[in-house]
């Protein structure tokens, strides 16, 4: 039985999740979290996919170990390597960010033509096109590797406003300009609509994206549409924390940049949560999990 006032976990192999963790809060504010940054393996978007998918085991087996009653995969690299495998190791509700992505684009594209920018790891797996194709077999599905927007992104959160979700400086200086426009000039002469964010750290630097790609092209952010997702799954299980119950934020890492993630934290989310560097358990064979 599961208890309804259980945390709900939330990965990323770095602060690009929190991205997530934040339109989680807004949908399911009475909600508790733990959020465990995976920074001392960061980035997983060059790694092997059996690599990511080993961590993303290792991980949900921390998560549920800490009861957890739900775990929400925060980054496109780690759902495309380890999803499937993490939902049959484990007896909780997992949830990528790829698929509620996904059904956003096809809902918004008019012209059936979707561009999809994301690390070298999801585009390489093609999962983007593969879950647009079985919701719309006609869309066309242009991907992009576009790694440097990771580092963009992270070097942002340096300049951040507080209380924005937006490293809205960088959108200003002409290196970060001219890498996008390496970047996005091609899906933007395949006469694209939809532009899927493929990289939780991507939203961060919409400004800067969507500048390049003009006022005809609509960005999709997956985090809003997963926070969506998981509150109607917690519904139909009737498994949503009750209001006035404790909740807020718990954060784990496993590197050492908690000065950082304190930092982050506080701009992204609002708050200046505890933050617990944790030791992860040797990687699992694959297939076994805890339920």
């Amino acid at each position: 039985i599961i208890d309804q006032a259980a945390p709900i976990g939330v990965f990323d192999s770095g602060l690009g999740g929190l991205t997530v963790l934040q339109a989680l809060r807004e949908r399911l504010p009475h909600e508790r979290f733990v959020f465990l940054g995976d920074s001392a393996r960061c980035p997983y978007g060059p790694r092997e996919p059996k690599e990511v998918k080993a961590f993303v085991l290792q991980i949900c087996s921390h998560l549920a170990r800490r009861g957890c009653k739900m775990i929400i995969i925060a980054c496109n690299t780690a759902t495309a390597a380890g999803l499937p495998a993490a939902q049959q190791a484990f007896d909780i509700p997992i949830v990528g960010v790829v698929m509620p992505g996904a059904r956003a684009a096809v809902h918004m594209t008019r012209n059936r033509r979707v561009g999809v920018i994301a690390t070298e790891g999801t585009v390489q797996q093609g999962v983007y096109g593969e879950a647009i194709h079985h919701l719309d077999a006609g869309i066309k599905v242009i991907q992009k590797a576009t790694p440097e927007f990771v580092s963009i992104a992270e070097s942002g959160f340096e300049e951040m406003d507080e209380g924005t979700t937006q490293a809205a400086p960088f959108s200003l200086k002409e290196e970060c300009q001219r890498v996008a426009q390496g970047y996005l000039a091609p899906l933007r002469a395949e006469g694209i609509d939809t532009l899927v964010l493929g990289c939780t750290h991507y939203p961060l630097i919409q400004e800067l994206i969507s500048q390049e790609m003009g006022p005809s092209v609509t960005l999709v952010s997956s985090a809003e549409e997963t926070a969506r997702e998981v509150r109607a799954i917690l519904s139909r299980r009737d498994e949503l924390r009750s209001p006035g119950e404790d909740d807020g934020v718990e954060v784990l890492i496993t590197g050492d940049d908690a000065t950082k993630f304190t930092r982050v934290a506080q701009k992204v989310l609002g708050i200046t949560p505890p933050i617990t560097k944790v030791m992860l358990d040797e990687v699992r064979e694959e297939g076994e999990g805890t339920s």
